[in-house]
């Protein structure tokens, strides 16, 4: 069986506060784009994960993919051995939430080629426990993130009328870095101020609040989404902690700009 995860972007993300657990409460809207990898799982003598395409550091057995399996397999002893293909296109650590749309896709996966029953909220439930972002990813439809970003609501936004340009120049922003450069707090525009049917006026007041660290250190991101601005962007903006950043431009007025070489671009 196989399935397509794709990727996510913030639209705006606000950093409210440090919790006493050392997480943080934030306020954001992810909105779901059609940049995918591609997830198969098959029934296997003993449970085996491979890969291809973008290369995932880190140990194959702490792959969100493989831990999703381990967490139904904790409940559902039941479940059989498989085997976990994954072909990765969402750049990685990217700010686009690649690794929990294929942690929270293999729990879909698994759900439903082996009947194990699940309905959306213990669905979600499972995610919350692979990472913040994953929980997004089952119900893949634009929401309202809070808590730490796994108290999802629907959001009324849409943004079907619009083209997308994408743009990760492979620079990686460590996480824990971009958010020991904060200080948070309630944001100059909150998210419930924006007026989400008139995209025309984001600009300058849907914030995300790692921009303005990562832009210093990384003028190169910077760059680009003033870049998107320069050829027409109705809004730009980098997406969670970054490096990638996406524009948004009136359907069939996405530029065909030349990036540098080993940058990753969708168009779409």
């Amino acid at each position: 069986m196989i399935v397509f995860p794709n990727c996510k972007i913030n639209l705006g993300l606000h950093i409210l506060r440090k919790r006493d657990d050392g997480f943080h409460d934030l306020e954001t809207v992810f909105y779901p784009l059609p940049v995918r990898d591609a997830l198969e799982v098959i029934t296997a003598p003993a449970l085996a994960f491979s890969q291809s395409g973008i290369a995932i550091p880190g140990d194959a057995a702490d792959n969100l993919c493989m831990r999703a399996y381990q967490l139904l397999k904790a409940d559902f002893p039941e479940l059989p051995a498989v085997h976990i293909h994954l072909h990765k296109v969402i750049p990685t650590g990217a700010g686009l939430g690649g690794g929990s749309a294929d942690g929270a896709f293999t729990l879909a996966l698994l759900n439903t080629k082996y009947n194990l029953g699940l309905d959306e909220a213990r669905l979600m439930g499972y995610a919350a426990q692979l990472g913040s972002d994953c929980p997004f990813f089952i119900r893949n439809q634009a929401s309202l993130g809070q808590g730490r970003g796994e108290i999802l609501s629907s959001f009324p936004v849409d943004l079907s009328r619009y083209s997308f340009l994408l743009v990760h120049p492979g620079i990686h922003v460590n996480t824990g870095w971009a958010f020991g450069q904060l200080r948070p707090g309630a944001p100059e525009v909150p998210l419930s101020a924006i007026d989400w049917k008139d995209v025309r006026s984001w600009k300058g007041r849907l914030t995300n609040d790692f921009e303005a660290p990562v832009f210093t250190k990384h003028s190169e991101i910077a760059a680009i989404r003033d870049r998107m601005y320069d050829t027409g962007a109705v809004y730009a903006s980098m997406s969670g902690s970054g490096s990638a950043v996406y524009g948004i431009f009136e359907v069939g007025k996405v530029p065909d700009l030349k990036w540098k070489e080993g940058y990753f671009v969708f168009r779409g």
